[in-house]
């Protein structure tokens, strides 16, 4: 939140709106600047808790969000080797005491000015100060870095939409034991990393498409992705392996595999789901019970019994307790997807990759899914997040998700931010962010207004990201920010020198005048990409395929101008790519694929991750944004099992160039006076 004192404009909802941090001004991507309507923000700050409906409702408010500015904090963030500047309510404390989290030694610290002394160990620590006990965060000047594991310099790896995959076993979807065989390839070809689509678990009882993007929970896994032969348990019986995924059909018949082997699970595999789920926190127990709860009453639990919305209520812990078994079943599926993932990460170790798989974090949340039921202090409500209205989308986006309240945060110490992080960085050896901009500002939207009557909502963005640099050094985890479109004030400011690796991708890079950037040009601590999962493959950008898409579905104005900039797009990107023989038509991309991904290996990136769609050459992209069931968005299977794909001469030729850096970066490591990665 903002600073309630700050200098009062004279309209009490405007001030009330600052100090929440909803802005009442913001600058769009043309460069123009917009003012939020005074009806949108009553709706945006009354969502939030703060009645603004008259003036005596907003005097209320401001009367209480004043005393909660004064509150003892719950959580403080520091960073090593730097003074920390205390609240105000801590202003006049002269002396703490500070412990290590999980330590016995106290250490008598003198507060001067009111700030703490620098610290100069990473770490959760107790400070216990004027009669309270606050819980202390040290983060490290950097995230995890390339640099900090020995003999790695810069890596390549492939991004893998986990379903799309086929191996010699078939199968209605790709599915973490694909994903095994793959590591186990792409480790053999000199990969380091295998970026993935987000694991997290769907909403598998609401009847929506699937994305992988619209999470009912963050802090669990996906358990249509679970692999029983990688638990020691008999793998899937086979299934239909058509070139699209149907999963209105593939999905109950996966819970049903599931169920029956939960059903025949002899004693020993009961213990050793028993052991696995004594460890974990009550969150899973928590999950487990929404699953159940949605089995009997539908996937939003709004419109369930009013005594069950509430997940700490006696109802809830009465139905958890006549419906045991129930719950076991969603625990078991857990415990085999997390033997799953830990497979493979392991797999990936194993087989030489200096890193493995880089997990991706959803922006947001399903606000009918399990998060939001078991969080409902920490979420918002009445909200939803999405994007403003900008040249490619002039009504705005609203993506159906909800997202933490910075209120909410503050209030539970950040532990909701915390566990979501740690959900994901278990994946592997990293993490991608999604929309890294949401850790500086959100665009929330009032339930049923246009996308484009929102406003900016404001994070505590240094709090958030001096956490993630702190679980990061914890993990041993890379962290990749998701850093396309529109970028807030003092956003790269905020990250410079800190290690977290933005993206560069191919499309977006590019110069005032449209030219396309040398890859001499891309900084080392970020990540040079083809494309991702929202773009046009570089061969169905090449082809044009992505706007015969358009045209299919009716989406876009003046096609024939589309045509016409692409047909000098192509021209530039020919030029760029270093194109030296002639340029090839739409109709043979193959060439311009090829120069594509020497382009993104020869950047200076730390890391160059290139689309398993683009190393195989493939048109059609995983999903089109904006679409639902006009396009089949994450339903598109490869052509044949990746085994043999891969080795195909093209590819081969491609992963012979994407090897190629890492053969230069030990060149340049031989080299003296080279500064280190």
């Amino acid at each position: 939140m903002s600073n309630a004192s700050d200098t009062p404009s004279g309209n009490p909802l405007h001030d009330l709106a600052a100090g929440l941090g909803v802005a009442r001004n913001w600058r769009g991507a043309d460069g123009n600047d917009n003012i939020v309507a005074d009806e949108t923000l009553v709706g945006i700050v009354t969502a939030i808790g703060y009645p603004a409906s008259s003036v005596g409702d907003m005097s209320e408010s401001m009367e209480r969000l004043r005393a909660e500015l004064q509150a003892m904090p719950r959580l403080l963030t520091a960073e090593v080797g730097k003074a920390t500047a205390l609240p105000p309510v801590l202003a006049h404390a002269t002396r703490a005491e500070l412990a290590l989290e999980h330590g016995d030694a106290v250490q008598d610290i003198a507060i001067e000015a009111g700030r703490l002394p620098p610290l100069h160990e990473p770490g959760y620590y107790h400070l216990h100060i004027a009669g309270h006990t606050i819980r202390l965060a040290v983060a490290p000047l950097h995230c995890f870095s390339l640099g900090h594991r020995e003999n790695t310099g810069r890596c390549w790896g492939p991004a893998i939409q986990i379903p799309s995959l086929r191996t010699g076993r078939p199968g209605p979807f790709g599915d973490l034991g694909d994903l095994d065989e793959a590591v186990r390839s792409f480790a053999k070809a000199g990969a380091d990393v295998v970026a993935i689509s987000p694991l997290h678990a769907i909403s598998s009882h609401a009847g929506r498409a699937f994305s992988p993007y619209t999470p009912s929970s963050r802090l669990f896994l996906n358990t249509a992705l679970a692999a029983p032969q990688l638990a020691g348990l008999p793998p899937y019986a086979t299934g239909d392996d058509g070139a699209l995924i149907d999963w209105q059909t593939a999905l109950p018949e996966r819970r049903q595999a599931l169920r029956r082997l939960f059903a025949e699970l002899d004693e020993s595999d009961r213990q050793r789901v028993a052991a696995w789920a004594r460890g974990q926190r009550e969150a899973l127990q928590r999950h487990a019970l929404f699953e159940a709860l949605s089995s009997c009453f539908g996937g939003d639990w709004g419109k369930w019994p009013s005594a069950l919305q509430d997940a700490r209520s006696s109802e809830s812990a009465r139905f958890a307790a006549d419906n045991a078994r129930e719950i076991a079943f969603h625990v078991f599926a857990q415990w085999l997807t997390r033997r799953s993932l830990d497979a493979v990460q392991s797999a990936a170790r194993e087989a030489g990759m200096a890193v493995g798989l880089i997990g991706d974090l959803a922006v947001g949340i399903d606000p009918q899914g399990s998060d939001a039921w078991a969080m409902q202090e920490s979420i918002l409500s009445g909200l939803t997040i999405g994007a403003p209205p900008d040249p490619l989308g002039p009504d705005g986006q609203n993506w159906g998700l909800t997202a933490f309240s910075p209120r909410g945060l503050a209030q539970s110490g950040f532990e909701p931010w915390l566990a979501t992080l740690r959900a994901t960085l278990h994946t592997g050896g990293g993490m991608r962010i999604d929309h890294a901009f949401g850790l500086s500002r959100l665009w929330v939207i009032p339930e049923g207004a246009p996308a484009s009557q929102g406003a900016y909502l404001a994070y505590p963005f240094r709090d958030m990201i001096r956490l993630i640099m702190l679980e990061s050094h914890l993990s041993q985890a890379l962290i990749i920010a998701e850093d396309l479109g529109t970028r807030p004030p003092g956003f790269d400011e905020e990250l410079a020198g800190r290690d977290l690796l933005g993206m560069r991708v191919l499309w977006f890079e590019r110069s005032a005048d449209g030219q396309f950037r040398s890859p001499a040009q891309f900084e080392p601590a970020s990540v040079a990409m083809t494309s991702t999962h929202d773009t046009p493959t570089v061969a169905g950008w090449w082809s044009g395929r992505d706007i015969d898409w358009n045209e299919q579905l009716g989406r876009g104005e003046e096609l024939g101008a589309q045509r016409n900039a692409r047909s000098l797009d192509r021209t530039r990107l020919w030029h760029a790519l270093g194109g030296d023989a002639d340029q090839p038509p739409p109709s043979a991309p193959g060439a311009v694929v090829d120069k594509a991904i020497s382009h993104v290996a020869g950047s200076k990136s730390d890391l160059a991750i290139v689309a398993l769609e683009d190393l195989l050459g493939i048109e059609e992209q995983p999903n089109i944004p904006g679409t639902v069931t006009t396009h089949p968005n994450w339903r598109r299977r490869l052509a044949g099992p990746l085994d043999r794909l891969i080795v195909e001469k093209q590819v081969q030729a491609r992963i012979i160039t994407l090897n190629g850096r890492k053969t230069d970066e030990r060149r340049a490591q031989d080299q003296p006076g080279r500064p280190p990665v």
